[in-house]
């Protein structure tokens, strides 16, 4: 996976057709508890209904992770694309928060620490989530307002 997050890759800022319309879309992994946590966040503070999430599992997470250098096979790769601008680890965590605005933008102050330190935190966490905090099946949720959001 790329270290680099900031954007991702300035070349490849074009996405499939069938979501190049959709501002705000994040990729995430569909097994993993924090991140079926984090569609609940955005589904529960995106008032604006913004919001696209693809499963990394998926045909259309796959292709968007490797169009934009991300490996499609490395659960950690998390990817957000603000108006097809790639952003991936913790800054693509801090541009979302600040997307969804109130008290989230707080997480801006990470931002402070240097790009090294904000990657393996991010990849600290990224490679332990399963033992931390557990797995979850992001398409079965209940839930309808993330159920609204999903694309796959």
């Amino acid at each position: 996976m790329r270290q680099n997050s900031s954007p991702i890759d300035r070349h490849a800022q074009s996405t499939p057709s069938d979501v190049s319309d959709i501002a705000h879309l994040t990729v995430m992994d569909a097994n993993c508890a924090i991140c079926a946590r984090g569609a609940r966040w955005i589904a529960k503070n995106d008032t604006r209904g913004e919001f696209r999430i693809v499963p990394m599992q998926s045909d259309l997470g796959r292709k968007l992770l490797v169009r934009h250098g991300l490996d499609p096979d490395d659960p950690s790769s998390w990817l957000y694309l603000d108006q097809g601008v790639p952003y991936s680890s913790l800054d693509a965590v801090i541009r979302v928060a600040g997307r969804l605005g109130g008290v989230w933008r707080a997480l801006g102050v990470l931002r402070v620490l240097p790009k090294p330190v904000q990657d393996r935190l991010y990849y600290a966490v990224a490679r332990n989530r399963y033992r931390l905090f557990g797995r979850a099946d992001l398409c079965a949720m209940p839930d309808p307002a993330v159920q609204r959001r999903l694309l796959q």
